[in-house]
């Protein structure tokens, strides 16, 4: 025979659980994009120290060579889209999906604009990235964008 109070504490912790990880989710969500959102406007800026910061110092990026550490990551925003101190081309991301991947670890897809201007065409493109959450935030630590 069940015990209700048994019962009643089982369902009472897993609503708890339950609202508890759809906070955290929507709290990673609304952090992360604001991030997303705040790096894009750096870039924009000519500001790429900034757009840099989002990532974590161990993160990686795949290439068509392979992954690459942060230190190339930033050359490659340097050789390819950046002319001297301004981007070629202003940044914009949209259609944002989310995915817990426990507490500290979250799966962001999406999709990358870079504007059309009298030199280059408009070019859309998706993303997978993953972020940590440290101590000083959510970081990017693995970027696969194409």
């Amino acid at each position: 025979m069940e015990n209700p109070r048994i019962t009643l504490f089982l369902f009472l912790a897993t609503l708890f659980f339950v609202f508890h990880a759809r906070a955290q989710s929507s709290s990673a969500k609304d952090e992360i994009i604001k991030d997303m959102e705040d790096a894009a406007a750096d870039w924009n800026k000519g500001n790429l120290d900034g757009y840099v910061a989002l990532y974590d110092s161990t993160a990686t990026m795949m290439t068509r060579d392979g992954r690459i550490g942060l230190g190339d990551i930033k050359d490659v925003f340097v050789k390819y889209y950046f002319d001297g101190k301004m981007p070629k081309q202003q940044l914009a991301y949209d259609h944002y999906e989310l995915t817990m991947l426990g507490e500290n670890y979250v799966l962001l897809t999406g999709r990358f604009i870079l504007q059309a201007n009298s030199k280059l065409p408009q070019r859309i493109g998706i993303f997978s990235v993953i972020f940590v959450h440290r101590a000083d935030g959510w970081k990017l630590i693995h970027d696969h964008s194409g």
